[in-house]
């Protein structure tokens, strides 16, 4: 253990990359793994809570326990957010099968026009 703190204390300043490289690719495999098997399992019914209110089936348990231990915690709350975000957006804008055809309508702008008399 002290031959570790001598080596630390001696090269303090350097950054070793190719852990660092190797920890991120940890990290992203294991993010991936949890988001298949989530995408797989959408169909069960969602037991357990993640950050930022993401839900997830028991199923894809152990594998979230892996990406969370892998993962820095600032990494998993902003990779569960993105989820969340493209999940939103996809089912916003998925319309079901259906195609839209024609112009996009658009809410028109209120006007409103002062009543001429007191009530």
């Amino acid at each position: 253990m002290a031959a570790l703190e001598a080596y630390a204390s001696r090269n303090a300043d350097e950054v070793h990359t190719d852990v660092l490289l190797k920890a991120r690719q940890a990290c992203y495999k294991s993010r991936d793994a949890f988001y298949d098997c989530l995408e797989k399992e959408s169909n069960k019914k969602p037991t357990e809570i993640a950050s930022v209110g993401l839900l997830y089936p028991a199923e894809c348990k152990a594998l979230r326990a892996q990406f969370v231990n892998h993962c820095r915690a600032s990494w998993v709350k902003h990779f569960d957010r993105l989820y969340c975000k493209n999940k939103r957006v996809t089912r916003l804008l998925d319309d079901g099968g259906e195609t839209r055809r024609g112009p996009l309508t658009l809410p028109q702008p209120y006007t409103f026009k002062p009543s001429s008399g007191s009530s």
